[in-house]
């Protein structure tokens, strides 16, 4: 058993083993976790998120790299979650976005940890919203969270950041797919990267279109900017940090950012609790209730939905 108080006050004072303790019990679902996120409570909510996302190649790591410089040029401490497809095999993170991010690994001021979807649809993995409260307590004061970019499912970011960037590179339909994707309506902060690469400048004006297109917008709503950079060479990455930092500010004087917080908090509990419903439907599988409803409806004494009513009924009540 851990000595969850201990390794807790470890992970405050910064210390990477701590940390990554912590995270593992996350990631393995550990008989400690309510422990740990009880242990926790009290020392979160401090840390800026903000989510990445793009298809695949479009420069996500790259980026995140070019970023967590930037933020350690101004004395912040970064935590990075990039969550990777998960290996087959393993259900470990299948390209470790460790390696590319290898210059910051002796930085005792980043934590950097690849995390594997597991096979979950939407980019991140299920225990994301936990691995960002243990950064989050560790005193992180920025946690970059890198998705996967599968496609249509990678606007599930939004719903785990307080501002989300999407990626996209000249040459590559991201326009096409913006659209199709529907990250149109998810992104706080666009960045074009690559932006030396013929047809950047063509992509600029294609995604003002589009979310031009889509607008909606009243006086004093956030107009999301459209950045240009070249990552590999760190260009244009002090104009995107000063781009989250003013839509950062722009939801705190609205009180965006705290309902933002607020919702992201429901879904997770929303999350958990299903999860716990989940596991103990399961384990009724064989068991002479769920026989019972079922025989019942093959009968036709009674439909699914008053059956799973009744399920759900015992469940609550049991």
């Amino acid at each position: 058993m851990v000595d969850v108080p201990d390794l807790v006050e470890q992970a405050r004072q910064g210390r990477p083993r701590a940390v990554a303790r912590l995270i593992s019990l996350v990631e393995g679902a550990s008989p400690q976790l309510r422990a740990v996120m009880a242990a926790l409570a009290p020392l979160t909510g401090n840390a800026y998120v903000v989510g990445l996302t793009g298809s695949p190649g479009v420069g996500k790591s790259t980026s995140t790299s070019a970023l967590i410089t930037a933020y350690r040029k101004i004395g912040k401490r970064v935590g990075v979650l990039a969550v990777d497809p998960s290996s087959p095999f393993s259900g470990g993170a299948l390209l470790g976005d460790r390696v590319r991010m290898s210059d910051h690994a002796s930085d005792p001021g980043v934590y950097i940890r690849s995390m594997a979807t597991r096979g979950h649809l939407g980019g991140l993995a299920w225990s994301a919203p936990q691995a960002i409260r243990v950064l989050d307590a560790a005193g992180c004061e920025v946690i970059l969270v890198e998705t996967v970019g599968v496609g249509q499912s990678e606007v599930e970011i939004a719903s785990q950041a307080d501002t989300s960037v999407v990626l996209l590179a000249p040459g590559m339909g991201d326009g096409i797919q913006a659209a199709k994707a529907g990250i149109l309506e998810i992104g706080d902060v666009y960045v074009v990267n690559k932006a030396d690469r013929e047809g950047a400048d063509a992509t600029v004006r294609e995604l003002n279109h589009m979310l031009g297109l889509g607008e909606a917008r009243a006086a004093g709503d956030w107009r999301p900017p459209i950045v240009k950079t070249v990552a590999a060479r760190a260009e244009g990455v002090d104009e995107v940090v000063e781009a989250l930092e003013k839509h950062r500010a722009w939801m705190e004087e609205r009180g965006i950012l705290a309902e933002r917080r607020s919702r992201r908090a429901a879904r997770e509990v929303e999350t958990i609790a299903v999860t716990a419903l989940r596991e103990r439907i399961g384990d009724l599988r064989g068991d002479r209730r769920l026989s019972a409803l079922a025989d019942r409806i093959v009968r036709g004494e009674l439909d699914p939905y008053a059956a799973a009513d009744e399920l759900v009924a015992g469940l609550t009540q049991g």
